[in-house]
């Protein structure tokens, strides 16, 4: 706990230091043993708020080191968790406040599961949160293994025998400790006495009572073994006596260096008792009598009894009242104090040894101050091999009491004063007179003393008998000022003054004489004394010590005039200085301030606050009294308030410096100062006003009477809207023509549109807001305050009135926007422009702006949609609808003149079709520059169809017989009459029909039409954008197509067959190309049928030739491929000519035939010459 605290101080000071809130803990690891009672300190600085902190400590078990665990808190009872209460409760635990920011946790008996992380939390009082709130450190909990053990027995032993008593101490902490030993000595209920100890750095040092025999060799303290200490006594002596135990304690060094004692214990006793030798002695102290006269002699003897005396060693000392006189040391030589030593040296005291056993003190002059009680004292003293002394037994006999009567005197005293009752500050004055029967050789000595009511006497001055004054210790700087004088004015006859008295000085004044003599050696002798006293009372000065403030006229008007008066009591001699000094506290304030003050010393002070009171004040003492009279005139609210007088009643001191007895503070006196009764009269009538937004809005104040011609007015302009609560200020007008415009005007922007006029006569004020808005409606009225001058040239507000009120609205042009509402229905085509128009018949105003706004219905779309906005800006915004498509590319949007609107379709199409209107917006310019928008209307629906163009496509329906011989080959044409559109393009597919075998007519029924008995097979289809199908089974390699113009196609079938016998027609799609460049199915006809046989040749010349493998080879092998050659040859050159002069115009005009490879139909078997033919996808 010693080291504890300067640590903690040390943490104040550093604390002080800190700007942020910061909590320290004892630093750790700390080790401590279980079973033992530790503190841990923890400290909180650089905090805001009381200076009372509270704490509140927790643990972190080793077990669950993520876990609080509460323990104790100065603040909340409620604080420590279930298995600390009860420890708590019970004081086990608990925190002692160091001070208000520092405490010391107290565990009282430590327990292996206190191990942990402690922490301290201080609870935050700060006005923002900044620093830390907590600390924490370690506390880890040991075996107590310290074992202290000595052998329990008794022993007797004699005087100058010796002692020895063995200690075992052991530990087995595995952290580095030391260990101290010490032994005591106790006997009984009396406090333990060290021996000797060996301390924890290994130092050797013995108790009070031992070390001077520790010094010689007679005390040791002895390691004999690993655990095992000896304690060894020589010579021992009777005073050894009792029970001798050795304490051990393991120190362990805690982590600041400090050295802490985990665990102490003490070994069980061993009883020694010593028997003494015979070496008492006992003292007797003798005189003739115990009442002397002064100047008779004295001797007292004191005499020493005990056996072998000159083998011992003895000293003497001689006490007079307790006070050492003189001592004798075994030397015999005297020693005397400062004063006897004196009267020694004059041979008037002796202090001897008479023989070995006798010692004398004899004093051949007794004085008075020689009265008291005389004793002497005998110690034994033992010499050691050093030849030092050692104190052994010491002994004194009963004091012995006697009294030193006074030689008688015959002096009479009388004494006398100037009063018995004085008052505080005035002179005192003693005087004593002496009558004395021994003549003229006697002298005297005076001494003033005072005795106070509480009976302490204490010395005034004293006069020595050679004239010598002396003050007394309370009065000697009184004294040395002038303030205390005394004087023999006579022979016996004495004076004593005290000037500028005070109460202190009261009570019983004693005059005390002591006459002296010579006697036939020269010396002066006091034959007696005697003494003679008066009481003196003192009245202080602060004694009814009052002041009264009293007024006539507690109410004034302005530029009246009003009195005050400072009555003090009581009635005061001139010499009592007084100070006064009038306080005055305005009205509406909570302070005083010094008006003005009359000093002590007759002065007068100004105060500084209130310099205005001077030109109108006066003030005034009284010359018979201290009382002060305060007069004010040309009284405004500058002196209204509260006054009172303060007296101080001063003293002047013997130092002259001054000193203020008593200070009284007077009662309260209220001056009110009432203004003029206001006569201000506003007119209260009402009226309304109704106006078209960007007309001025007059609004008029009257003042019907007021209450001076000098009055002036300060008016403020309110508007109260239906959605306030109270009005808003719009411009107030001060009394002096300053204007200050409300928040109203500063929000609404009125700043600009304000217009303020007073009239010549003053009484009428008006207000011109301009340009009125539609927000400018609302009841508008004014506020009136009147001012006057008040007498210290300070405008006041005497009064205020509120005016009627002016209800005004302010309305929106009317509105007369209208849009033709005619309803139109417009039919085009595909590809044609259409527009549409939107007229405004009619609008609010010229200078107005017109937003127009399109919306389209298009059929199977529940809402319309908006196509395109012209704002009132003239920029254009497209709505959803022209932006997804390409819709936006192809409107056209434009105003021939004024009010006239046409939106254009460009190259319209069916998904253009809708019912079309428009929304216009009339836009105005309101007075604060701001557009709005004030009406708007719709136009009449314009339904819009757009159509296809009428297919008018019209195919060949002639029917036509065909016969061929097996072999050959054969056309089947497709011509088109007429179509729809010079753009169009032809999707053609021809088609074989032929009878079904009669093995499936069977299985069908027989109600099924002719028709059906035929199967239909696509023989070759080529689309608009000239792509081929593919071509059937049968039918590969032997089909040629050709265009041979715009409206004829033609297919022509080659190496005809059996199979090949059948209708033939073709069928033919009309597509054209929407706007967009969509391709869309116009129409569609079918043809005439062709009636084709295909008959049997038989034996030819060509079945010869084809018989006949030479042949064959001659005529058609060899000729073919060099034709086939040049075929070729020629249709490449051909390709890259028309390429060149056209690429292409596949989908989007005449269609492009891909080229494939010549193919060449031959037979090996056969006589008929090879066909070179273009198929499908070949240029004709």
């Amino acid at each position: 706990m010693r080291t504890l605290r300067p640590q903690l101080a040390s943490l104040l000071l550093l604390g002080m230091a800190l700007a942020q809130r910061q909590v320290a803990v004892q630093e750790g690891p700390l080790y401590r043993t279980e079973g033992s009672h530790i503190t841990l300190w923890c400290k909180v600085s650089g905090y805001q708020g009381p200076a009372e902190q509270n704490f509140q400590w927790s643990i972190y078990l080793p077990s669950a080191p993520e876990r609080e665990v509460q323990i104790v808190s100065t603040v909340d009872p409620s604080f420590p968790y279930a298995i600390y209460t009860q420890r708590v409760r019970s004081r086990g635990i608990y925190v002692e406040r160091v001070q208000g920011d520092a405490v010391l946790l107290h565990i009282t008996e430590l327990q292996d599961r206190d191990a942990g992380e402690y922490e301290c939390h201080t609870p935050n009082t700060d006005e923002r949160y900044f620093g830390s709130y907590s600390a924490k450190m370690n506390l880890v909990v040991i075996p107590d293994s310290l074992r202290v053990t000595a052998v329990p027995q008794t022993l007797n032993k004699v005087e100058r025998d010796s002692l020895e008593l063995k200690c075992e101490v052991s530990k087995s902490t595995t952290q580095h400790s030391h260990v101290s030993i010490a032994w005591y000595r106790q006997r009984g209920s009396e406090a333990p006495v060290e021996v000797i100890s060996l301390s924890r750095d290994f130092v050797l040092r013995a108790g009070s009572a031992y070390a001077q025999r520790q010094a010689t060799g007679d005390v040791r303290l002895d390691k004999v073994g690993e655990t095992t200490s000896k304690l060894t006594i020589y010579n021992l002596h009777p005073s050894d006596q009792g029970e001798f135990y050795c304490e051990a304690a393991e120190w362990i060094q805690d982590p600041d260096k400090s050295w802490y004692a985990m665990t102490r214990k003490r070994s069980q006793g061993a009883i020694v008792n010593v028997q003494a030798t015979d070496k008492e002695f006992s003292v007797r102290l003798e005189t003739e009598k115990r009442t002397y006269i002064v100047g008779e002699p004295v001797e007292f003897r004191c005499t020493l009894e005990a056996q072998n005396i000159p083998d011992r060693y003895f000293s003497i000392s001689w006490a007079f009242n307790s006070s050492l006189i003189a001592s004798l040391g075994p030397n015999a030589v005297p020693v005397l104090n400062n004063e006897f030593a004196q009267r020694e040296a004059l041979g008037q005291l002796k202090v001897a040894k008479e023989s070995d056993n006798v010692f004398v003190l004899k004093i051949y002059r007794l004085r008075l101050e020689d009265s008291g009680k005389y004793n002497c004292r005998v110690t034994e003293r033992e010499k050691t091999v050093t030849g030092d002394f050692i104190d052994k037994e010491s002994k004194r006999p009963k004091n012995i009491p006697i009294t030193v009567l006074p030689l008688k005197t015959s002096i009479s005293l009388e004494i006398i004063n100037n009063a018995s009752n004085v008052l505080e500050g005035e002179s005192l004055r003693f005087g004593c007179n002496v009558r004395s029967g021994f003549g003229p050789q006697s002298r005297f000595s005076v001494a003033w003393q005072l005795v106070d009511k509480l009976n302490r006497r204490s010395e005034i001055v004293r006069l020595d008998r050679e004239g010598t004054l002396q003050p007394g210790p309370s009065y000697a700087e009184r004294s040395s000022y002038g303030g205390i004088q005394v004087e023999q004015v006579r022979p016996g006859s004495f004076t004593l003054e005290i000037f500028n008295s005070v109460k202190a000085d009261e009570g019983h004044y004693e005059c005390r004489v002591a006459e002296w003599t010579r006697t036939l050696d020269g010396e002066w002798q006091m034959v007696g004394e005697r003494h003679a006293g008066t009481p003196v009372s003192i009245t202080a000065l602060e004694a009814g010590f009052a002041v009264t403030a009293i007024s006539r006229t507690p109410g004034v008007t302005y530029n009246e005039s009003f009195d005050l008066q400072c009555i003090i009591k009581p009635h005061y001699p001139s010499w009592v200085p007084v100070s006064v000094t009038w306080r005055f506290q305005p009205a509406g304030s909570t302070e005083f301030h010094d008006l003005v003050t009359f000093t002590r010393d007759g002065g007068v002070q100004w105060g500084d606050r209130y310099a205005g009171f001077r030109t109108r004040t006066a003030i005034e003492k009284a010359e018979s009294s201290n009382n002060v009279r305060l007069s004010i005139s040309r009284a405004s609210d500058t002196e209204a308030g509260k006054y009172q007088c303060v007296a101080e009643l001063w003293r002047k001191n013997y130092n002259s410096s001054w000193t203020r007895l008593a200070d009284r503070t007077s009662n309260l006196l209220e001056i009110r100062v009432l203004r003029p009764v206001t006569k201000l009269q506003v007119s209260k009538s009402k009226r309304s006003i109704t106006l078209v937004e960007n007309r001025p809005i007059p609004l008029n104040c009257s003042v019907k009477s007021q209450t001076s011609p000098d009055s002036h007015f300060a008016v403020l302009w309110y508007v109260h809207k239906p959605s306030d609560a109270d009005g808003k200020l719009i411009l107030k007008t001060t009394h002096s023509s300053a204007f200050e415009y409300g928040t109203y005007a500063e929000e609404e922007g009125l700043r600009g549109r304000l217009q303020f006029e007073r009239s010549a006569s003053g009484g009428l004020f008006s207000l011109t807001v301009q340009r009125a808005e539609v927000r400018d409606s609302g009841s508008y009225y004014c506020h009136v305050e009147e001012w006057l001058l008040s007498p210290n040239h300070a405008w006041y507000k005497l009064a205020e009135e509120v005016s009627g009120r002016t209800e005004v609205t302010v309305k929106q042009p009317d509105n007369r926007l209208q849009v033709n509402q005619t309803y139109k229905n417009i039919t085009v085509l595909e590809n044609q422009w259409v527009t549409l128009e939107c007229l405004v018949s009619s609008r609010t105003s010229p200078s107005s702006q017109l937003s127009v706004e399109w919306y389209v219905w298009r059929p199977g779309h529940p809402e319309k949609e908006a196509v395109v906005r012209l704002s009132r800006q003239s920029t254009l915004r497209y709505g959803d609808l022209a932006a997804l498509g390409d819709l936006r590319s192809r409107l056209h949007l434009e105003s021939p003149s004024p009010g006239l609107y046409h939106l254009s379709i460009q190259n319209a199409t069916v998904r253009d079709s809708g019912a079309y209107d428009c929304r216009v917006e009339e836009w105005l310019l309101d007075p604060s520059d701001r557009w709005y928008k004030r009406a708007e209307d719709l136009s009449g629906l314009i339904t819009l169809t757009v159509k296809q163009p009428d297919p008018t496509l019209q195919v060949d329906t002639a029917t036509a017989n065909l016969t061929v011989q097996e072999k050959e080959s054969f056309p089947l044409d497709c011509s088109i009459l007429s179509r729809s559109s010079p753009d169009s393009h032809f999707a053609v597919t021809w088609y074989n029909l032929r009878a079904k075998e009669a093995g499936s007519r069977a299985e069908e029924d027989e109600d099924e039409d002719e028709d059906e008995e035929e199967e239909r097979e696509a023989v070759l289809s080529v689309g608009p954008d000239a792509v081929f199908s593919p071509e059937a089974g049968r039918w590969e390699g032997r089909l040629r197509f050709q265009r041979l113009s715009a409206v004829l196609f033609r297919l022509t079938v080659l190496q005809a067959g059996g199979a090949d016998t059948g209708n033939y027609s073709c069928h033919v799609e009309e597509w054209l190309a929407d706007p967009n460049g969509l391709w869309y199915r116009l129409a569609e006809e079918e043809s005439g049928t062709v009636a084709v046989h295909v008959q049997d040749a038989g034996s030819t010349l060509q079945s010869v030739i084809c018989s006949n493998d030479a042949l064959f080879y001659f005529v058609f092998f060899y000729p073919f491929p060099i034709f086939g050659i040049l075929i070729i040859t020629i249709l490449l050159v051909r390709f890259k000519s028309r390429n060149s002069s056209k690429n292409s115009e596949g989908k989007n005009g005449v269609p492009l035939l891909w080229i494939k490879e010549p193919h060449l139909n031959y037979s090996p078997t056969c006589l008929e010459p090879p066909v070179l033919s273009i198929h499908p996808g070949t240029i004709d």
